[in-house]
């Protein structure tokens, strides 16, 4: 079993004529997911390359194809637009990939989402997978294995390491999911491992963090008072210096607080294993 996507999610992707949106869109459709259209306003029509066909609006996609989830592409000033097109038009799960998008717009946007009822992921991810099943978002495909660890992570290519290294020891994984790196994001930790934790094809969580904001130490309250299944943490940026971004807009130490150390003797303190490198998540998990 996996969360959020599966053989049922019927994609669309905002964006699918520009470079990105484009060169991934048949990325996802090789992997197998169901890529029904993608949108590209005054483009509608068209049928790319790799055969699905774009249409000038996501409520067109849904009317005609009954696409179900959207995945974004488009440039950061129009992810905004684009968020509450795809929430208006109905669409329950919303995938936002682009980066340097305007925290205020993402406040906005995320908002309206969820007066939409729709759940957002990201901005600024890489997006999910559940192998073998659907893979949305800009993840290679090629290093997960069907399995039972669900995997959370802000960091994307941390996400790749700490697959790469379940894969290999044999661990695959339910569904992995990168919720983004930036100040203000949609579906984060306790959200996610609520999710996890009421699949019932899920045994045991990854979950990786990074310095900046106290969500990592919310999440371990929230394991230590909700989940029963195992989990293992990594944090990264044990040795960044204070008042430097580190890579993400979200990863910066301000005013003393967000160091690792203060994340990771959050864990600690709630009896969850905190892994020194990302290669020692499998054997902590086992």
């Amino acid at each position: 079993m996996s969360i959020l996507i599966n053989k049922n999610t019927r994609l669309v992707v905002q964006g699918i004529t520009g470079r990105d949106g484009g060169f991934h869109a048949s990325k996802m459709k090789s992997y197998g997911t169901n890529v029904v259209a993608g949108t590209s306003p005054g483009k509608g029509g068209l049928i790319t390359d790799f055969g699905v066909p774009v249409m000038n609006s996501v409520h067109e996609a849904i009317k005609k194809e009954g696409a179900n989830t959207s995945v974004i592409f488009v440039p950061a000033p129009f992810v905004k637009d684009a968020i509450m097109e795809a929430a208006d038009a109905g669409i329950s799960l919303i995938i936002c990939i682009t980066e340097g998008v305007p925290t205020i717009d993402v406040v906005y946007a995320h908002k309206y989402a969820n007066s939409k009822g729709s759940k957002l992921i990201g901005p600024n991810c890489p997006g999910l997978i559940s192998p073998g099943e659907s893979l949305v978002g800009i993840m290679p495909g090629n290093i997960f294995k069907e399995g039972s660890t669900g995997v959370i992570s802000r960091s994307g290519t941390l996400t790749y390491e700490v697959v790469y290294n379940l894969t290999k020891q044999g661990m695959g994984q339910s569904t992995a999911i990168g919720v983004g790196g930036d100040p203000v994001v949609g579906l984060y930790y306790k959200e996610l491992l609520e999710m996890f934790q009421n699949d019932p094809k899920t045994d045991s969580i990854a979950l990786i963090g990074e310095i900046g904001g106290d969500a990592e130490e919310q999440a371990a309250i929230f394991i230590k008072e909700n989940i029963t299944k195992p989990v293992a943490v990594f944090i990264a940026g044990s040795t960044a210096p204070a008042n430097k971004r580190m890579g993400h807009a979200g990863a910066i130490i301000s005013s003393g607080s967000g160091t690792a150390r203060e994340k990771q003797a959050a864990f600690e303190a709630a009896g969850i294993p905190v892994a020194n490198e990302p290669s020692q998540i499998p054997s902590l998990l086992r």
